[in-house]
Formats: structure tokens, C-alpha cells, sequence
């Protein structure tokens, strides 16, 4: 069920993980990171591209299309299998935990015997590292940092996402009313397994809707009867799909989509007013009282309806009871996107392509905003971000274009340029992209020292954590959010699926400190312009309303909030 481009950009990577893996030339493993990048943003569906046409994208020269011609023909290619070949099993699984490299993950298969990541987990608390040449006590204690950050068995939550709304789509002609639930429907940053709800009038109606499920491309067939039948995609993911009657959709709905501490915390309400509440509806002894909206169910306990990303029983239920849900952030409340790329540094789209493709989204405002040139891989001169300025006020655009840069934070917190250059940027987004492992206190005077600068607007992926690949930095948060507030600087919540940072249970905590923050996308290419709505869920699960969004402000007060008190 993967996209070509997914399926594609899959491949490339793994073949160059491999190369690193089997002491190939670094080099030429990059090309093909960068390649994979390249073809997993490309808006092109690469399944129906000629090869010729595969060397119009960006990084894709002659070698890496005929790899693509010759997956699009076989499902595979030549040089990925011999690769496979040369390793022994388990050593690229090894290679995901943070902080163990291909050299070492060949060490431990070679010299240890381990073949996986439990192998790794019970060589650690055996303390069998120790003597291992290479390895000591900070190899291990980073090791067991990076084992407690591994999402096994869980995917992020785009990949759910695209799982999801292709099967949604593909049973929405067979039954009246068809959806995901669970955790993806709460927006969870992973996700284990799919649910999947639809309604049919009778038990034929059911069946048709469950052989259409079995019969999806590429699924594996786990269990299948009545009411719940399981698969597995070819993305290794379990998606479970329930069959309901129509009249008891709420009721499952809201039964289905979780989570089980929310669950139990409503059906106690319905306790204590002498009812019970199931999948099947809520009933005043054998007399169903609400079960087909789940509006009517909370409605019918004296409650408002709760969104679906604050239903982790951490107060929406008492909030609910009180009538005073807030009303979050919505997709269609934000007027513009203030993080994004383009070919300039490390996109993979140029200026106008980006910007065409923000104004199909009806965008009011958007921001360019590319590295600044401390990050040296990305090779941004004084010289070429002013011209990027002056060409990006030469485009005619149905949105007022802000001109701006994602500045990286130093170990000390000062950044790339000094005041006069940066009163040139309309918006300056501030990152920590390198010396992760900084202690709290210095992390902590770091993020602040950013904070402080009068022309740094918003701090980009605050944690600086990438989900299963990189844990968070170590920071004082609660500092951090004051220093937020007391300057005037909003906190980003980075909308693409591997950061979603600022995570949500922190969100709330800095909303209470008078944080103000930034839904972005951080956008590197015209496909992750669509990943708001992740952010937009993120911010959900930290009960952000519009109000708490600079990016959901109309131009004149988001504008000011950019000024940061300084007299222009």
C-alpha cells in the first residue's frame, strides 16, 4: 500500500545504509540519501515516470534511475540484493537504534552473536559490552538511551495516515459510513495498529465490506470473521477493520477510538447516573438512551463533546463536565505556514515551486525561511540570502511573502549573523542543530541565550528530537517556557511526522507558562507542505486554541507579534 514514491525512496535508503554499512564510499551513500529525499518529496508519481524522465529530479542521475527503471520492472533492483546478500541478518535492524553506528552493529554481530534488537537489550543488561574492544561505559549508557527511544513494532503516524485513508477510500463505495479510530484518530505520534470502523445494514452487507477488505493489494489475510477481520500491509503494518450496525456508529465510534483511561473515566459517569455505556450505545437498563453520533452520547451524560486528540484522561473529562472544552486549532484556522525550505539549501523544490504550491492551500502569509550559513554543509552566503530576498519580492504572489531564515543556535546560544543583518528577515526561526549532548544546565542557558535575542522569533523543533532516531536534548522546560513568554518568543510545533516537537504533553505546560507558539511544517519539498496536519494535531493533544497561534493570527497582529518590541 506504499506510495511508488514511497516505495522507491525505501529502497534508495536502504541501499545506502547498507554501503555504509559494508564500508562503501561515504560519498556515494550520501548521493543516494540525498536521492531518496529528493524522490520521497518529488509531487511526480515516479511509478509512471521513463527513465529519462527519472533524471529530472533533483540528485536522480543516470545510475540511480536505471536502480528506479529496474524496481519499477522487477520490485526490486540488482545491487540493493547483493548488498542484502553481504550482510549478516539483523545487523541493519541493529543500525537503527540511536547511537550505534554500522562499524559497531558489525562488531556486536561478528564478535557477540547478536542478531537483533532484544539481543542487543540482553547483551547490555548482561553487561556483556564491557569487555567488548571499542566499547565502555558511555558506549553502553548511550546505547541504553538510544534502545529506550526505538519505536519497534510501532510506525509514525504519517505512515498510519497513508495506510488509513487509502482503505477508507478504497471500502467508502461498500458501506454508509466508514473511518479510522484508535490512536490514529487521537493522532498519537506512533501508531501499532490501524482500526478501522464501518456500518452495514446486514450480515451480506458485512460480508461484502470484509471481502473487500481481505482482498486489499499487497495485504496478508491474519484473521478474519464477522465482525473484526485483521491484515497486515505490505508496510508491515496490522490494520483491523470492525463491521457495526449503522444505528450503534457513535457508540463504537467513541468505544473504538480510545483511549482505554478516557474510555473508563466516561463510562464511570455513566455509572454513577445508573446507565451503562458500550460499543453498542448507552442504555437506561435495557433502553438505549444515545448510540448513533457520539455528540449525542456526551451530550445525553451531561458533557460536551471531546475532540479526539484530548481524550488521554488528563482533565478533558472534568473539562467536559464543565462545559468548558476549549475549542481547539483546526486545519482551516491557520492563515499561513512561517518554516519552510527550498532548493537554496537542502530542499528539494525551488522558491516558486514552493510558493505555487502554498497558495493552493489558500494560504494569507507564508514564509521562506533557509539556513543560515553556520549549518556549512548547506553553503548559504550573505550573498545568496540576499538575493534570494530580493527575488523572493520580485514574485507576484496572492499572499504577502515574509523573507526570513532558520538560524542555528550555537553551544554558547548566539547565532549565525549579528543585529544589522538579521533586521533584514521578516521572521527569524532559531534551531539547535548540532552538540546534542550538551548538559541541562548548558542546553538550558543556551535555548534561553536564543530566546533573548531581540530578532529571533520562534525556536524550531524546541527538543530537537527525531522520533525512534534521536532522543530529545536535555533541557529545563519549564525555564525554557518562561523565558518564551517573558520575550515574546513562540515555541514551534514542527508538523513533520519524524520531529513533532514540541511533543504535546509539553505543550500544555507551556501554554500555562504564556507561551505563544508557531504550527509549522518545516517543509523541505511541495509533499511536506501537506504534513500540517500533524502539527495541527500535535497542538490539539496540547489543547491549543487559534488564540494560542501565531500562524492563526490575521497579518497585522502576527506582524507585530514579529517585532518583538523593537521600534522599526
Amino acid at each position: 500500500m506504499a506510495s511508488s514514491n514511497e516505495a522507491v525512496a525505501s529502497l534508495l535508503r536502504e541501499y545506502a545504509e547498507l554501503l555504509a554499512i559494508t564500508g562503501g564510499d561515504p560519498f556515494r551513500a550520501r548521493n543516494y540519501e540525498k536521492a531518496a529525499k529528493a524522490v520521497a518529496g518529488h509531487p511526480r508519481d515516479t511509478g509512471v515516470m521513463s527513465e529519462a524522465a527519472l533524471t529530472t529530479i533533483p540528485g536522480v542521475g543516470k545510475s540511480i534511475a536505471a536502480k528506479i527503471a529496474e524496481y519499477q520492472r522487477h520490485g526490486t533492483f540488482a545491487a540493493l540484493e547483493d548488498l542484502r546478500a553481504r550482510i549478516p541478518p539483523g545487523v541493519r535492524d541493529l543500525t537503527r537504534v540511536p547511537g550505534l553506528g554500522p562499524k559497531r552493529a558489525l562488531q556486536l554481530s561478528a564478535e557477540l552473536g547478536v542478531g537483533s534488537v532484544a539481543e542487543l537489550r540482553e547483551a547490555v543488561a548482561a553487561g556483556r559490552l564491557r569487555d567488548l574492544g571499542g566499547f565502555g561505559a558511555k558506549s553502553e549508557e548511550r546505547i541504553l538511551r538510544g534502545l529506550s527511544v526505538l519505536t519497534q513494532g510501532r510506525v509514525l503516524v504519517n505512515v498510519a495516515m497513508g495506510a488509513a485513508t487509502e482503505i477508507v477510500a478504497a471500502l467508502a463505495p461498500r458501506c454508509e459510513r466508514v473511518a479510522y479510530a484508535g490512536s490514529l484518530r487521537r493522532m498519537r505520534e506512533t501508531i501499532g495498529d490501524v482500526d478501522i470502523l464501518a456500518t452495514a445494514a446486514d450480515e451480506a452487507a458485512a460480508g461484502r465490506i470484509t471481502d473487500a477488505f481481505r482482498a486489499l493489494g499487497g495485504a496478508e489475510v491474519i484473521v478474519s470473521g464477522p465482525t473484526k477481520t485483521s491484515i497486515r500491509t505490505d508496510r508491515d503494518l496490522q490494520v483491523d477493520l470492525r463491521v457495526v450496525r449503522p444505528q450503534c456508529w457513535g457508540a463504537a465510534l467513541q468505544y473504538f477510538t480510545g483511549s482505554q483511561a478516557h474510555n473508563v473515566a466516561v463510562r464511570q459517569i455513566a455509572v454513577r447516573q445508573g446507565r451503562k455505556l458500550s460499543e453498542y450505545g448507552l442504555f437506561q437498563d435495557d433502553t438505549v438512551i444515545a448510540s448513533g453520533t457520539e455528540e449525542a452520547i456526551y451530550a445525553a451524560l451531561g458533557m460536551d463533546w471531546v475532540p479526539p486528540p484530548m481524550r488521554e484522561d488528563t482533565g478533558e473529562v472534568e473539562a467536559a463536565l464543565r462545559r468548558q472544552t476549549p475549542r481547539l486549532v483546526l486545519d482551516e484556522d491557520l492563515r499561513g505556514d512561517l518554516h519552510t525550505h527550498t532548493n537554496l539549501t537542502d530542499g528539494v523544490a525551488s522558491l516558486e515551486e514552493m510558493i505555487a504550491a502554498a497558495e493552493k492551500k489558500g494560504y494569507d502569509y507564508y514564509a521562506v525561511t533557509d539556513h543560515a550559513p553556520n549549518l556549512v554543509m548547506q553553503r548559504m552566503t550573505d550573498e545568496k540570502m540576499l538575493a534570494q530576498r530580493a527575488r523572493l519580492a520580485a514574485i507576484s504572489s496572492g499572499m504577502t511573502l515574509l523573507h526570513g531564515t532558520e538560524l542555528n543556535i550555537a553551544p554558547d546560544g548566539s547565532v549565525d549573523w549579528g543585529p544589522d543583518f538579521l533586521a533584514g528577515f521578516d521572521i527569524c526561526v532559531a534551531s539547535v542543530h548540532s552538540h546534542f549532548d550538551q548538559d541541562r544546565k548548558e542546553m538550558t542557558r543556551r535555548l534561553i541565550a536564543a530566546c533573548e535575542n531581540p530578532y529571533v522569533n520562534v525556536i524550531g523543533h524546541p527538543l530537537t528530537r527525531k522520533i525512534g532516531r534521536r532522543p530529545p536534548v536535555d533541557v529545563d522546560v519549564g525555564e525554557l517556557f518562561l523565558a518564551c513568554a517573558r520575550t515574546g518568543t513562540a515555541l514551534e510545533v514542527n508538523a513533520s511526522p519524524e520531529r513533532l516537537d514540541l511533543p504535546g504533553e509539553h505543550i500544555r505546560a507551556a501554554r500555562d507558562a504564556g507561551c505563544k507558539f508557531a504550527i509549522d511544517t518545516d517543509a523541505h519539498s511541495v509533499t511536506h507542505l501537506d504534513n500540517m496536519k500533524y502539527g495541527v494535531g500535535t497542538a490539539q493533544r496540547g489543547w491549543l486554541t487559534p488564540d494560542d497561534v501565531i500562524n492563526a493570527w490575521p497579518l497585522e497582529r502576527l506582524l507585530e507579534f514579529l517585532r518583538k518590541g523593537r521600534r522599526l
